[in-house]
C-alpha cells in the first residue's frame, strides 16, 4: 500500500457497483450476436488447429516403435512428410482464426465504443456535476478494450482449451487408463489454486482500474488548467500529486502482478510433478515390459497437449478478471438513466411566439439542498426579463431549468401555454439559443464553431451573423480567416472575441427564446462596446432572460427580478423599483462599481 493512503479508492467518482463475472459475459454476449457467422468461424479454425496438432504424438509413437525398432527404413520419409502436413495445417488454421478474431474484436470494440458515447451524451446534467471528464475518457477508450479483449478473446479461448482438454482425456484413458488416472492426480491441486485466484482477484483488478480513472482525470485537469498552474508557480505540487496518482497505480499493478508471479509458476510445477508421476509409473511399465518406448513417449507428449490448455485457462482467468473490473465501469455508464425522453411527445407550435410562464417552480440538487422556492414569472413575447441577486441565489439554476436540463422538483414552466414536461427535448431545446458567461468553442475551426449554432446554414447567412455580432472584422483580419484554428476551448481567441462568436452563433440559431448570462470579464471599453452592440442585436424582437452583472442592461429591462435565496424578492421595472425603495433601490443608490454582486456583497456586510 502506498503511504500516500487512498487516493483514487476514496474518491466515489471512480467507483462503479460491483457485478458477477456472468453478469458482464452475459452482457458483452449481445455484442456478439449480430456476428454469428464471424464467431463461429473462428471457433471452427481454432479446432481444425487443435485436431491437426493430435497427430504429433502418435506419429512419433509410430515411428519409435514400428519404423525405428522394426527397422522400416522405407516409412521414415512418409512419416516425417505426414508430421510436415499436420504441422502446416495446425498453423494455418491458426492463422485464419487469429484473423478472423480480430474482425470481431474491433467490430465489437467499435459498437460498445459508440453505444457508450450515444449514452453519455443522453446523460442527465447532474451525472457529469459528479464525474471527472478525464475519469469517463478511460472508460471510453481503455475500459472497452478490457471489457472485450476479455470476453471475445476469452471466450474464443476458453472453448478452444475445453475442447483440448476433454479431447485429449479421452485419448489418454483410451490408450493407457493407469497412466491416465496418475496423470489427472494434480488435478484437484490446480482446480484450488485457481479458485483461490479467482475470489481474490477482483479487489486488485478493481483498485488498479480506479487508480488509473484517478490518474487519467488528474492528467486531463492539469492539460486543462495549465496556464493555472504555470501562474501560480504550482509546478511541484502538481508533481508530487501526480506521483501520488502514479504511485496508486504502480501498487495497484504491482498488486495484480504479485499475485501472477506466485499463482503462474505454483500452476506450473503441480503440472510438471504430474508429468514426473507418469514417467515414474510408465517407466516401471517398460521395465516390466507391459509398454513400448514409443507408447510412453506418446503417452508424455498427449500430456503436454493436456496441461498446456490447463495453463491457458490459468492465464484467461487472469483476463477476465481484469474484464469484470473494467466491465463494472463501462456498464455503470450503459446502465444509467439516460434524460428522461418517455412522455416527451409534443413539438413546440411554429412559429413560436415566445411566451414563458414559471408557475410555482421548486427545485433542489439530489443531494436535497433547495436551490429555488415557489418561483413565479410570466415572460410575454419579446420582453426581456433580467435577474439580479448575490453569487449563490440560484439564476443559473432558474435559467437551466427552461432547456430542461434539470427538472423542477414542483410545479411547472410553459412556453406558449405548452409544459415543457411534454415536449420533446430536441423541439424544445431547438427554440432556445444561450450564450453563457464563460463562452465554449470547440477545438476547430471558427467557421465550425459558429455553424455549430444551424448545420445546414449558408456561407452568406453565417458571415450576416457574424457582422451582427462584430465579430466579421477580426475574423477577415486573420490569415485564415473563417478557417482558423481556436485552439481547445478557444483559448487562440481573446476572452472579447470569444464572447462575440458565441454571440454569432446564437444569431445564427435564431431562437425566439434567449438565456444569456452576461459576461463579468473585464475587457476594454472598446471591445465592451462591440459586445453590447451585438448583444442589443441579438435580444431584439426575443424573448431574453438576462442574468445582468451590469447596471445598463438592467435598466432597459422589461422587467428586473431580484432573487435572494432562491425565491424572487422584488420584481418590476427599474423606475418602480427605485420607488418601492427595497433591496434594489438600496443597489441603484451604491451604484460605484459596474458590477451588481459586488454591490451585493457590500450591503450584506454593512
Amino acid at each position: 500500500m502506498s503511504h500516500h493512503g487512498h487516493t483514487a479508492a476514496a474518491d466515489p467518482t471512480f467507483t462503479a457497483r460491483k457485478r458477477s463475472t456472468l453478469e458482464i459475459v452475459q452482457r458483452v454476449w449481445i455484442y456478439l450476436r449480430p456476428y454469428p457467422w464471424l464467431a463461429l468461424a473462428t471457433v471452427g479454425c481454432a479446432v481444425l488447429s487443435l485436431a491437426a496438432s493430435f497427430a504429433f504424438p502418435k506419429l512419433t509413437q509410430m515411428i519409435i516403435d514400428e519404423i525405428v525398432k522394426g527397422q522400416r527404413v522405407e516409412w521414415l520419409g512418409k512419416a516425417a512428410l505426414a508430421l510436415a502436413v499436420a504441422f502446416v495445417l495446425r498453423d494455418l488454421f491458426n492463422s485464419l482464426r487469429i484473423r478472423l478474431n480480430n474482425h470481431l474484436e474491433q467490430h465489437v470494440i467499435f459498437d460498445m465504443r459508440r453505444d457508450l458515447f450515444a449514452r453519455l451524451q443522453r446523460l442527465p446534467a447532474s451525472y457529469f456535476d459528479q464525474r471527472a471528464s478525464g475519469d469517463l475518457m478511460t472508460r471510453v477508450t481503455e475500459d472497452v478494450n478490457s471489457v472485450e479483449r476479455v470476453l471475445i478473446d476469452g471466450a474464443e479461448q476458453g472453448v478452444v482449451a475445453v475442447l483440448g482438454i476433454v479431447g485429449v482425456t479421452f485419448i489418454l484413458f483410451y490408450s493407457n487408463p493407469i497412466l491416465a488416472a496418475v496423470a489427472i492426480a494434480p488435478l484437484p491441486l490446480l482446480a484450488g489454486g485457481a479458485l483461490w485466484y479467482t475470489l481474490t482477484a477482483h479487489r486488485r483488478y478493481r483498485r488498479q482500474r480506479e487508480a488509473a480513472s484517478a490518474l487519467n482525470a488528474h492528467l486531463m485537469d492539469c492539460l486543462q488548467g495549465i496556464r493555472q498552474i504555470k501562474a501560480f508557480a504550482r509546478q511541484p505540487h502538481e508533481d508530487a500529486r501526480f506521483a501520488a496518482h502514479a504511485e496508486e497505480l504502480r501498487q495497484g499493478t504491482l498488486g495484480i502482478m504479485r499475485a501472477w508471479a506466485n499463482y503462474n509458476p505454483a500452476m506450473s510445477l503441480i503440472a510438471a510433478l504430474g508429468s514426473v508421476l507418469v514417467l515414474w509409473v510408465g517407466g516401471r511399465h517398460v521395465l516390466a515390459g507391459t509398454m513400448t518406448i514409443g507408447e510412453l513417449v506418446g503417452f508424455l507428449f498427449y500430456l503436454a497437449l493436456f496441461y498446456e490448455p490447463l495453463a491457458r485457462l490459468h492465464s484467461l482467468n487472469q483476463i477476465l478478471q481484469a474484464a469484470r473490473a473494467a466491465g463494472e465501469r463501462v456498464f455503470d455508464i450503459l446502465d444509467h438513466d439516460p434524460e428522461r425522453e418517455s412522455g416527451r411527445t409534443e413539438i413546440l407550435p411554429s412559429p413560436l411566439r415566445g411566451e414563458v410562464h414559471y408557475e410555482r417552480v421548486s427545485f433542489a440538487y439530489e443531494s436535497g439542498r433547495r436551490v429555488l422556492q415557489d418561483i413565479t414569472l410570466h415572460a410575454r413575447p419579446g420582453e426581456t426579463i433580467a435577474l439580479v441577486g448575490p453569487t449563490g441565489a440560484g439564476k443559473s439554476t432558474l435559467l437551466n431549468l427552461l432547456p430542461a436540463l434539470y427538472e423542477a422538483s414542483e410545479g411547472r414552466i410553459t412556453i406558449d401555454g405548452c409544459d415543457t414536461r411534454t415536449m420533446s427535448l430536441a423541439s424544445l431545446r431547438g427554440a432556445i439559443a444561450v450564450v453563457s458567461q464563460e463562452p465554449f468553442l470547440f477545438n476547430g475551426t471558427l467557421r465550425e464553431n459558429i455553424l455549430y449554432g444551424r448545420l445546414d446554414a449558408t456561407e452568406a447567412e453565417m458571415m450576416q451573423a457574424c457582422r451582427a455580432a462584430n465579430c466579421h472584422e477580426f475574423i477577415m483580419r486573420l490569415p485564415e480567416t473563417y478557417d482558423s484554428r481556436v485552439g481547445e476551448r478557444g483559448v487562440k481567441l481573446s476572452v472579447g472575441e470569444k464572447q462575440r462568436v458565441s454571440i454569432a452563433r446564437a444569431l445564427l440559431r435564431n431562437a425566439p427564446i434567449l438565456i444569456l448570462d452576461e459576461a463579468t470579464a473585464s475587457v476594454d471599453t472598446g471591445t465592451e462596446r462591440l459586445i453590447q452592440e451585438a448583444l442589443e442585436r441579438l435580444m431584439t424582437g426575443r424573448t431574453a432572460f438576462v442574468i445582468a452583472h451590469r447596471l445598463s442592461t438592467i435598466r432597459k429591462a422589461d422587467q428586473i427580478l431580484v432573487l435572494h435565496h432562491g425565491q424572487i424578492v422584488e420584481r418590476g421595472t427599474h423606475e418602480e423599483l427605485l420607488e418601492t425603495g427595497g433591496l434594489y433601490a438600496k443597489l441603484a443608490r451604491i451604484q460605484n462599481t459596474s458590477f451588481i454582486e459586488e454591490s451585493f456583497e457590500k450591503l450584506e456586510s454593512s
